[in-house]
């Protein structure tokens, strides 16, 4: 399984998680990029050209995991056709966001307003996660044959809740409501805050659910 990180992070924030989906046969590598210098459509380009080749090397189902901006990156990386099911090994693959903004983020736009704040969200980050929503705009829709499961939490610690009157509930960075896209497979609620989603045993449950099923189990804990 490929893994994809949010804004400002590195992919070490998932060794928990991937500890956890190894106790259960799933391997986990993270796809390193910067989401400060290296503009969106170049990780999409990028991030296809190395699920391919990893899927190339091990002749199994690849398997893509975005967290935050992370799911974006992949989100894009089907928009764009820089990547089809068909160089993932087959119609097994199956694509999992954790706490993914698809529909843009109300804490991001505040964000950027702030002094340092467009040189903070960077080239990936301020072109997707900042701009307002035009009007007539179509929201993301997932329409791409792969299963797309969506796991949100709903904690509010955060700073997106220091910078903006984030609707409720939400993550403390991202609203449930900005998680939301037409045509997922399946979507669960988790108690857990936006990064807490990376370390959180239920979110790893669940994304073992998916990858093994196709859906998720009931939430324990809410």
């Amino acid at each position: 399984m490929l893994f994809f990180h949010g804004l400002w992070l590195t992919g070490a924030e998932s060794v928990l998680l991937r500890r956890r989906l190894a106790e259960h046969g799933w391997m986990l590598r993270a796809f390193p990029y910067s989401s400060l210098r290296e503009p969106l459509d170049s990780v999409a380009r990028r991030g296809a050209r190395y699920a391919r080749m990893l899927a190339q090397r091990t002749r199994a189902p690849v398997h893509l995991l975005g967290h935050s901006l992370g799911g974006i990156v992949i989100y894009r990386m089907f928009e764009a056709n820089f990547l089809r099911p068909d160089h993932l090994n087959g119609d097994f693959c199956r694509v999992l966001f954790l706490g993914s903004p698809l529909q843009g983020s109300q804490s991001g736009r505040e964000f950027q307003r702030l002094g340092p704040g467009r040189m903070l969200m960077g080239l990936s980050g301020g072109e997707e996660l900042t701009r307002p929503p035009r009007k007539g705009e179509e929201r993301r829709c997932w329409t791409f044959r792969p299963q797309l499961g969506v796991i949100a939490g709903n904690s509010p610690i955060g700073l997106g809740r220091v910078l903006s009157r984030l609707p409720e509930p939400n993550d403390g960075t991202v609203a449930l409501q900005e998680t939301e896209i037409p045509g997922a497979t399946d979507r669960c609620v988790v108690p857990a805050s936006h990064t807490g989603l990376l370390i959180s045993p239920e979110a790893a449950r669940q994304v073992v659910a998916f990858l093994d099923s196709g859906h998720f189990e009931p939430v324990m804990g809410l």
